[in-house]
């Protein structure tokens, strides 16, 4: 029966409007934003003209911005690598108390805006960090912030990123059977062989594709090179893309989109690279319970706790006391003390500053309606993905993560072309609009909003669906009655990690606003270009609280979703409980030895 059900086709079940609904959003979400931006790359002034692309590449601005991209993203993946890696390691295979505590903690700070946390750290170093002159260990008036320049962005940058690292890596762990290590103890292997003998080599192209991520993150980001080198005219290609297009208008689109599409290039190449190394190397066994953690550190396990411990302070903790601190003072420059806090800053850009309270209520309306058309979205497109499209599915799944590869700068000039001139028909023109914004919210975050549901729709038993299918349901009744209720928290948490991202997201709506639509993004990089650093950090601050609230009620709805829903979650669930207690007794069947290498989704 599930044999004849699986193999009629998608027009039998009255799939073919779902698949049509499937096929139009990756066009337009995904396949025509880089399809235009290739188009005004080649064809500026509407004829072929790859000299002028060419030319606009090897400009001296563009070759030192080239330079500056690859020095710091190369730089920050060799800081973000070990040590992603080294906690994933710690808080994957070993005792360690409170490792779901501090997994969520980790993951927080990538879920923080790059701008967010280069202004942090901007304030927490220099001549003028409240810390660091209520402490008296100030740098000397005048002197020059150490977070300024290439150094800083490399520092940002790789703390930043070794959450993405320690994400990936985490999944790799996940994916490696319980047996590998049962059949090692038996084999009388320690703890440590077993790691360096036994998981490093089966987590290799995920440690590969770990560094390919952060690589291809610090190449696209915009939020801390702004904040930390374009100060001192240290420009990466983002930046530069940025600086051109804002100061010149739309007469730069041409030149602008020939730098979009290098750094596209380099992104698509990187990630592509980063997808087929990660499902190599995985393994399959009959018996599918994952890696438990089986490292009894004893003695050790306090200075592995401190070890955790100081990396959360560096990456988490002391990034939101300097913008805490920084927001307490009446301005940016005085020691905080008693005398000198105050919530002056806050009542500013919560309540006098019209501009904050319109950019927090348009982010949370574009983020938020943003989050909510994609949670009514998925679950269809999910079910096309999965039930209908059969050998299509690898081809149009990779074609929906193309925005989310893109960089954000690099979206926003695709949406710049699609949508300067007036839609054809309609006659209606979305430029300097609010709907631009989310169109480029909805295109940047499908893919994420679209993962869990895509596998929660991978673990789902087709057998209701096919006995509703035999009793006469067509699709619709199946869809809705059956399929989205199971699905249903799946879709919220995606929706809720699309608000996340987009809330505070500067990279794609720093080109797209317009008067009247300032996002909370663009307030706090123009607030702090400003020279207003206390009423940035304050901005900041309630950035941070909205994003920990959002990532709270996401881990709420935890036990909810598909296991490996969310990338913090790291502890087992009470039904595997059982299995870990029996891993730590005696082994007793050499069985569980037999592996067979499969190629796994991550």
């Amino acid at each position: 029966m599930r044999d004849r059900f699986q193999t009629k086709s998608f027009l039998e079940r009255g799939g073919f409007g779902l698949l049509a609904l499937v096929a139009l959003l990756v066009f337009a979400f995904d396949v025509l934003p880089a399809l235009r931006l290739l188009i005004a790359a080649l064809f500026p002034g509407g004829t072929f003209n790859p000299d002028a692309m060419l030319s606009t590449l090897s400009s001296r601005s563009a070759s030192s911005a080239a330079r500056a991209t690859f020095e710091t993203a190369l730089w920050s993946t060799f800081l973000a690598l070990p040590l992603g890696t080294v906690m994933a390691l710690i808080l994957g295979i070993t005792d360690l108390r409170g490792r779901r505590i501090a997994s969520f903690l980790f993951v927080l700070s990538v879920m923080i805006s790059p701008q967010v946390i280069a202004l942090a750290f901007l304030h927490l170093t220099g001549p003028a960090s409240p810390i660091l002159n209520a402490l008296g260990l100030a740098p000397g008036a005048g002197s020059a912030n150490p977070m300024l320049g290439r150094g800083g962005i490399i520092l940002v940058l790789g703390l930043h990123h070794a959450p993405l690292v320690y994400v990936v890596m985490s999944a790799g762990l996940k994916r490696i059977p319980l047996a590998v290590v049962e059949a090692a103890r038996i084999d009388g292997a320690r703890p440590i062989g077993i790691l360096t003998d036994h998981l490093l080599p089966l987590l290799r192209p995920h440690l590969v594709g770990a560094a390919l991520l952060a690589f291809v993150a610090g190449i696209g980001n915009f939020g801390i090179p702004a904040l930390l080198g374009a100060p001192v005219n240290y420009l990466t290609l983002p930046v530069l893309i940025y600086r051109r297009l804002s100061s010149f208008g739309t007469g730069m689109i041409g030149d602008v989109s020939a730098l979009g599409l290098l750094v596209a290039a380099i992104a698509i190449v990187c990630v592509a690279a980063s997808q087929v190394l990660t499902r190599r190397g995985g393994v399959h066994l009959e018996d599918d319970t994952p890696l438990k953690p089986f490292w009894t550190l004893g003695r050790a396990r306090i200075t592995a706790e401190i070890f955790v411990g100081a990396v959360l302070a560096t990456t988490l903790l002391l990034p939101i006391l300097s913008l805490m601190a920084s927001a307490l003072v009446p301005s940016y420059g005085m020691p905080l003390s008693i005398a000198t806090i105050t919530l002056d800053n806050f009542v500013e850009v919560l309540v006098r500053q019209d501009v904050t309270i319109r950019a927090f209520a348009n982010s949370l309306l574009y983020a938020g309606g943003a989050a909510l058309l994609l949670s009514l979205t998925v679950v269809p497109v999910a079910y096309g993905l999965i039930r209908l499209m059969g050998r299509w599915r690898i081809l149009a799944i990779s074609l929906v993560e193309i925005s989310y590869v893109l960089p954000g700068i690099v979206l926003a000039i695709a949406c710049i072309l699609l949508f300067l001139k007036p839609l054809p028909l309609v006659r209606v023109s979305l430029y300097a609009t609010p709907w631009i914004i989310v169109f480029a919210y909805l295109a940047r975050f499908l893919s994420v909003a679209l993962k869990p549901v895509l596998a929660g729709m991978a673990q789902a038993d087709v057998a209701q669906e096919e006995a509703a299918a035999i009793d006469g349901a067509r699709l619709a009744q199946r869809l809705f009655g059956i399929v989205l209720p199971s699905l249903l928290p799946a879709a919220v948490a995606g929706g809720l990690m699309a608000f996340l991202l987009a809330f505070s997201e500067l990279t794609v709506s720093a080109l797209l606003w317009s008067a009247g639509t300032e996002t909370i993004g663009v307030v706090l990089y123009n607030l702090e270009e400003a020279g207003l650093a206390s009423q940035a950090s304050a901005v900041a601050i309630v950035i941070v609280a909205v994003v920990t609230v959002a990532m709270l009620v996401l881990d709420a709805l935890g036990k909810y979703l598909p296991e490996g829903a969310l990338p913090w979650q790291c502890e087992p669930h009470a039904e595997d409980q059982a299995r870990m207690n029996a891993f730590h007794a005696p082994a007793r069947s050499p069985a569980v030895s037999r592996l067979e290498p499969k190629a796994a989704l991550s």
